[in-house]
């Protein structure tokens, strides 16, 4: 079994990757939302260009799957007239920006969002390593500790707003008005300190080899638990949940004749003020879904990394998992799907053959190896003994 290829970047509109079925477009929303029409017309354009589906990412952005080389510029022009891709590829790996999407009119969420976003488009905005990103998580409690970002704009225990490098346990007084200011100066010093090399460079790693940050991050933070969304209606409309983060165009398209939509970073759109009960094939309202029990990457053949058809395990082993439990399984070492510790992480090595690793991430080392498809339940229902 040979190491997976790690590529140090991530696919966007106007550098999309190749995949197992074609090229992967990401689309970042603009602020974390699509109007309806903007939906309806990314739906429309997955249809025409792509092979009709669609993931949702763990940073809140879309992939559209499946676009051939040939139809990958007729895409990019009518997914800018929908206004939700830049027209220069800098600015658009730059604009990697995670938005809570539990906001309300007036609140200064959207404005630091628009800020930031209209700051990182600016020519002297720090060029940062193309997985580098930002979240804006000042809500009254941050809902997006567990979700990847290098640069926090959060809340602390008392109201304060923040900014906190990621893997810091410090943070800088802001107010809205320095926040975006502050933000950009911590991706600066990331970069003067040598905190990227030859477009990789993570923050939380940065810290970790004792890089000392600057005398303004002294404000000592309290991480609140990590925070567990689940379908269903809300104070801000209905959150749908999808089986293993991905949604066909069809049902893109009729969700967004409910309202706008925010994305999130938990694999689960927020259809806005929607109050109506949606009955939509695939598209989940109920925590009790056996299928979201479980994390699962694309697989085979769909990635050409996976070794083997990662959703198709899924959905055999999902009713053997307990509602109280988490459990990702990974087509290769990489772990794309769930970047974090899960209580049971499965990783194929072959064709329907896996490894278990308990309280870990996919690449961390076995617990048990060399476990086939018919043993998986029983290793499941025994919480990974």
């Amino acid at each position: 079994m040979s190491a997976p290829i790690v590529k140090g970047w991530c696919p966007g509109a106007l550098r999309p990757m190749m995949s197992g079925d074609g090229l992967v477009v990401r689309i970042r929303p603009p602020l974390g939302r699509l109007s309806q029409k903007q939906a309806v017309g990314i739906a429309t354009a997955a249809e025409t260009f792509g092979n009709g589906l669609i993931d949702l990412s763990s940073r809140a952005n879309l992939q559209i799957r499946g676009v051939s080389e040939t139809d990958h510029a007729a895409l990019v022009t009518t997914l800018q007239g929908l206004g939700v891709v830049d027209g220069d590829p800098q600015i658009e790996a730059r604009r990697n920006v995670t938005v809570t999407p539990f906001w309300q009119d007036g609140d200064p969420i959207l404005g630091l969002a628009q800020s930031l976003q209209t700051a990182l488009a600016d020519d002297d905005a720090p060029q940062t390593p193309g997985k580098f990103g930002y979240a804006i998580d000042c809500g009254p409690t941050p809902v997006l500790t567990q979700t990847a970002a290098d640069i926090r704009i959060e809340r602390d225990a008392s109201g304060k707003l923040i900014v906190r490098p990621d893997g810091a346990m410090f943070g800088a007084v802001v107010t809205a008005e320095t926040a975006v200011p502050v933000a950009l100066d911590l991706a600066r010093w990331f970069l003067n300190t040598g905190g990227a090399s030859g477009n990789r460079g993570r923050m939380a790693r940065h810290i970790a080899t004792g890089a000392l940050l600057p005398s303004l991050f002294a404000h000592p933070v309290t991480l609140p638990d990590a925070f567990k969304a689940d379908p269903g209606q809300i104070n801000f409309g209905t959150m749908v949940a999808l089986e293993f983060g991905q949604i066909s165009a069809s049902q893109l398209a009729r969700l967004a004749d409910l309202g706008p939509l925010r994305m999130t970073p938990w694999r689960m759109i927020l259809v806005e003020n929607c109050t109506v009960p949606i009955n939509i094939d695939g598209v989940h309202t109920s925590a009790d879904t056996p299928c979201l029990r479980v994390s699962a990457c694309t697989g085979a053949p769909g990635c050409p990394q996976a070794l083997s058809p990662i959703r198709e395990t899924a959905r055999k082993i999902a009713p053997s998992v307990a509602t109280d439990q988490s459990v990702h399984i990974s087509g290769c070492s990489k772990g794309c799907a769930h970047p974090q510790s899960a209580d049971i992480t499965l990783v194929a090595t072959g064709t329907n053959t896996f490894n278990l690793i308990r309280n870990g991430l996919a690449s961390d080392q076995p617990d048990i190896t060399g476990l086939t498809l018919s043993d998986l339940p029983d290793h499941i229902k025994n919480r990974g003994i």
